[in-house]
């Protein structure tokens, strides 16, 4: 299996947004749809597909403040058929690999959902560690960098 993100464009717009998690995870995430609206919107933000091999299975979007040497992984989803298999693992991997690229970087942050204990996992196992900071009643995490 190769893990790939890749950019959305009409060929892959309407598959993405037929993506979704388990049932018991929609209030952890927002939709992709409104993902792709606040990337269109914000004009900063890089929303990807992740597919493994040329299976369409996941969403990421993220982002780079060089003004604060900061980069941001705001989403993270995996549909629920292709959980368990360590898309999001790997594409996490990815994007950190992508915004560890830029110059100047310091820290990377993501939020999850404080039910999530999946994504408090994943993050912690890949470095992130909680920095005593809430946003929109998520909890904040950040991986150093430099």
């Amino acid at each position: 299996m190769t893990l790939s993100l890749r950019e959305i464009t009409m060929d892959n717009f309407r598959a993405c947004l037929t993506l979704s998690v388990a049932e018991g995870q929609k209030d952890f995430v927002a939709s992709n749809m409104y993902s792709l609206a606040e990337a269109k919107a914000d004009a900063v933000s890089n929303p990807l597909a992740i597919y493994a091999d040329d299976e369409l299975v996941g969403f990421v979007m993220y982002d780079y403040a060089p003004d604060e040497s900061r980069g941001y992984i705001s989403r993270l989803m995996v549909d629920a058929r292709f959980q368990g298999h360590g898309y999001g693992r790997a594409a996490m991997t990815e994007v950190i690999a992508r915004l560890m690229r830029e110059p100047g970087i310091r820290e990377i942050r993501t939020s999850f959902h404080p039910d999530n204990q999946v994504a408090d996992a994943l993050y912690a196992g890949l470095g992130f560690r909680r920095i005593g900071e809430v946003d929109e009643g998520e909890i904040v995490v950040q991986l150093n960098v430099s």
